[in-house]
């Protein structure tokens, strides 16, 4: 039975020497020669280790790779998927776009704080001279144009289709069409095509294969699950591999991977970063209070895609993790969240050296019924469930609902029933929030 236990600040409390106590690892340039380390030698819970696979498996994934210290800790490929099978990055790919930015800022190439318009030229927008002239390379990596993405196609770059709404810097949306125009930036700058200065400056120099591939309006990267890991090992070390620097600005590495404005502090150069205070996502201008992927560690900067392409890197742990594959059923969204959150309740309980945690998950044990639900939604505790204050001696302070956007939309004390039946039909998640910071969590249906 799948068991949902999270601890918000499970990595947090952890010793950063120890992240550091052995030496990182970087595979070689060429072949498939990789180290690799046994989950139960760093202390894991290899015991949940086949929820873990269940619950990719469910979900459709493709290809999932963590390692530890740069060595293979868990590689696993699912139905005809291999270890040469090839996939798209989706929009994880515009986070290896932030770092071959910052490749053409060391040469020279680009400056971030000029204006677009000194690479594109003018009349690349629908805007007037001064509107268009005022956005720059910044505002594109920051998601902070102020153009409309609104528009009927907000991945056209097209001047008609890239029209004013708001001063730049003063609005973050999530829109593809700047981000896109970057890749032109790029172009003009260094004189290359894309593929090329790839090739050159990133995967000659870390064994990365891989290429961008036009596809409608967007250029999407494709490659296998292995070269996303090898660049999650380059980011890990903040642009260097195995003694070889590819990017020398540390400022702008920090910057990349830190809050690049205020309005979504979650977004750094299009990076997503956890343990923020608030978080927005693409199609709405609602900020949602606290971390953006809560069951995961504080210091976690992460690349994510559509379809739930996601490389996440952890700092604090030394740790890299890949997942490809197609979209969680339940999460379609262009930059879907649910998915990270359901994975980091396993890998958490998994990479806890916590002996008695996986005893701790056993004892709170929850059953939510009906599925779906119309009115009314039980709450089924175990037999050592105190009253309806407690779930396995864990005080319980509250109840909340969620839905697949992640906005509240429900919130009581703590009790054996939820009133559903003023919902809309869809997908929802219940937490039940515990006073040492801990959570239970559950999804849900409603069917009106």
């Amino acid at each position: 039975m799948n068991r949902y236990f999270i601890l918000w600040l499970i990595f947090g409390i952890l010793p950063l020497a120890e992240a550091g106590a052995q030496s990182y690892y970087f595979p070689p340039l060429t072949g498939n020669t990789w180290a690799a380390t046994d989950a139960s030698s760093l202390g894991w819970n290899v015991g949940l280790v086949d929820d873990l696979y269940d619950f990719l498996e469910d979900r459709d994934t493709k290809a999932f790779i963590v390692l530890k210290d740069g060595r293979v800790v868990f590689e696993r490929y699912f139905g005809t998927f291999t270890q040469d099978s090839l996939w798209y990055w989706a929009s994880a790919g515009k986070s290896l776009t932030a770092f071959m930015v910052g490749m053409a800022k060391d040469q020279g190439l680009v400056n971030i704080n000029s204006s677009t318009s000194t690479y594109l030229g003018e009349g690349w927008s629908s805007l007037s001279p001064e509107q268009e002239l005022a956005i720059t390379v910044r505002h594109q990596l920051s998601m902070t144009t102020g153009l409309n993405d609104g528009v009927t196609n907000s991945d056209c770059t097209e001047p008609s289709c890239l029209q004013y709404l708001a001063a730049p810097g003063t609005r973050w949306a999530y829109h593809n069409a700047p981000y896109t125009l970057l890749d032109q930036v790029m172009e003009e700058a260094t004189g290359q095509a894309l593929n090329p200065f790839f090739n050159t400056q990133v995967r000659n120099r870390t064994g990365m294969t891989g290429a961008w591939i036009p596809l409608a309006d967007n250029n999407v990267f494709f490659s296998r699950a292995r070269s996303m890991a090898r660049f999650g090992s380059l980011i890990l070390n903040r642009g260097v591999w195995n003694g070889d620097t590819l990017l020398q600005d540390q400022a702008y590495f920090s910057a990349m991977t830190t809050p690049s404005q205020t309005l979504n502090p979650s977004y750094g150069y299009l990076w997503w970063l956890n343990g923020q205070a608030s978080y927005k996502l693409p199609g709405v201008q609602i900020s949602f209070p606290g971390s953006l992927i809560p069951t995961a560690p504080a210091d976690m900067y992460c690349a994510l895609g559509k379809d739930d392409q996601k490389l996440y890197v952890v700092p604090s742990e030394n740790l890299v993790v890949v997942r490809m594959g197609r979209p969680a059923t339940s999460d379609l969204s262009p930059v879907p969240i649910f998915f990270d959150r359901e994975l980091w309740e396993r890998l958490s309980l998994i990479m806890s050296p916590t002996t008695g945690l996986a005893d701790l998950a056993e004892r709170a044990e929850l059953r939510v019924f009906p599925s779906p639900a119309r009115q009314e939604l039980y709450l089924q505790y175990p037999a050592t469930a105190v009253g309806y204050t407690e779930v396995g001696h864990i005080p319980v302070d509250h109840i909340r609902l969620w839905n697949t956007t992640g906005q509240l939309v429900g919130e009581q004390a703590f009790g054996p029933s939820i009133p559903v039946g003023h919902l809309v039909q869809g997908l929802y998640f219940i937490s039940l929030h515990a006073a040492d910071g801990s959570q239970l969590a559950r999804k849900m249906w409603v069917k009106a």
